[in-house]
């Protein structure tokens, strides 16, 4: 992928008015996966959403970096039930 698709981190950090050391922190907890292309970091775009979702927290909530892994962990979980309910619930109609 070239560089140009990805987005700056020093580009999003000033946008969003936020500290690297908030990025850094997302990236060390293993919550955001930074890409390093000829010594700079990127994020790819499709993390944005996410890294926008967990910034609301961090920021308007005051959550923590360990409240922040916690949440996202319960949510990816409660985002992979609710895909294998309706997975079986598929597969129950082909039955009725």
């Amino acid at each position: 992928m070239e560089p140009k698709e990805y987005i700056s981190v020093t580009e999003f950090c000033s946008s969003h008015h936020i500290q690297y050391s908030f990025i850094n922190s997302l990236n060390e907890y293993g919550l955001l996966e930074l890409t390093v292309i000829e010594e700079d970091e990127f994020i790819h775009p499709e993390q944005v959403r996410e890294l926008e979702k967990i910034m609301r927290l961090h920021y308007d909530l005051e959550i923590n970096m360990q409240g922040i892994d916690a949440i996202t962990h319960l949510l990816k979980k409660v985002k992979d039930l609710q895909e294998e309910i309706r997975y079986l619930r598929n597969r129950l109609e082909r039955y009725e």
